[in-house]
C-alpha cells in the first residue's frame, strides 16, 4: 500500500511537470501482483484525479486558452474512448508496438519546438491556417487514442504536438497539455469503469497520491526554464523509450 501511494505522488508529480508518470506506477502495480490489462485499468483510473489536480495547478498559464481548449478537448475526449476501447478488444502488445516510435517522434518535436513555431508564425502568423488547423486536431486526437490505450509519455506526445502548432510559452502550452491529459484519461477511467474490471484499492491510492502529487508538481514545474524544462522532456522520453522497448 505505502510503495502504491508513493509511486501516485510521484507519478502525479512527473505527469504535471512533464508526462510519462505511468512509467512509474504501472510497474509497481505489475511488482505488487495486479495483471498487466488490470494494472493498466487501475493505474488510469487512478492517475485521473492527478491529472485534474495538475491542471488546477496551473489554473494562471490557462488564462485565454477556453476557446482552443474546447476544440482540442473534444478530439482529446474521443481520442480518449478509442484508445479505451482497444485497450478492451485488442491483443496485448498489438498498439505497444508503435509506442518507441511515436515517443521519439514527440521527442524531435519538442526539441525542434522554438524554431518550428517561429517559422510557422513568420509564415502563417499566429491565427494559423485551416490546414493547420486541421493538422493538430488529428494530432491531438491521436495522442488521445494513445493516451486512452497505455498513457506512457502521453504528456510528452502533447507538448510536442502543441509546441509545433502553436506560437505560445512552453508553460502555457505545458498548462494546455494537462487539461487535454485530463481529458483523455478521465474519458478513459469512465469506459474502464463501465466495461472492464478495477482494482479499487490500488485506484484509490494512485488517485490520493496523485492529487498531491498534481499540486506538487505545478508548483515545481512553473519554476523551471523553459529551457532546462525541455531538457527534461526529453530525457524522461528517452528513459520512457528504453524502458518499452526494454520491457
Amino acid at each position: 500500500m505505502a510503495a502504491v501511494l508513493l509511486a501516485g505522488v510521484a507519478a502525479g508529480t512527473v505527469n504535471t511537470i512533464v508526462g510519462s508518470g505511468t512509467l512509474i506506477t504501472f510497474p509497481v502495480l505489475l511488482a505488487v501482483g495486479y495483471s498487466p490489462v488490470l494494472a493498466n485499468v487501475s493505474n488510469t483510473v487512478g492517475l485521473t484525479p492527478g491529472s485534474i489536480s495538475g491542471a488546477i495547478g496551473y489554473r494562471a498559464e490557462l488564462a485565454g486558452q477556453r476557446r482552443r481548449l474546447t476544440i482540442l478537448g473534444a478530439f482529446s475526449v474521443l481520442g480518449g474512448l478509442t484508445g479505451a476501447v482497444l485497450l478492451l478488444t485488442l491483443p496485448p502488445g498489438a498498439f505497444r508496438a508503435i509506442v518507441p516510435v511515436l515517443i521519439a517522434l514527440s521527442l524531435v518535436l519538442v526539441v525542434l519546438q522554438p524554431r518550428l513555431a517561429r517559422r510557422l508564425a513568420a509564415v502563417q502568423g499566429e491565427g494559423g491556417s485551416p490546414g493547420r488547423g486541421r493538422a493538430l486536431h488529428a494530432g491531438v486526437y491521436g495522442a488521445g487514442i494513445y493516451g486512452g490505450y497505455f498513457g506512457a509519455a502521453q504528456g510528452v506526445l502533447l507538448i510536442g504536438l502543441l509546441g509545433a502548432f502553436l506560437h505560445e510559452d512552453l508553460q502555457r502550452i505545458n498548462a494546455a497539455k494537462n487539461v487535454l491529459a485530463a481529458l483523455v484519461n478521465g474519458t478513459a477511467a469512465v469506459a474502464f469503469v463501465v466495461a472492464a474490471d478495477v482494482a479499487w484499492a490500488a485506484a484509490g491510492l494512485i488517485a490520493v497520491g496523485s492529487v498531491v502529487g498534481g499540486q506538487l508538481g505545478a508548483s515545481i514545474g512553473r519554476r523551471i526554464p523553459a529551457v532546462l524544462l525541455r531538457g527534461l522532456i526529453v530525457v524522461v522520453g528517452i528513459v520512457a523509450i528504453a524502458k518499452i522497448l526494454l520491457g
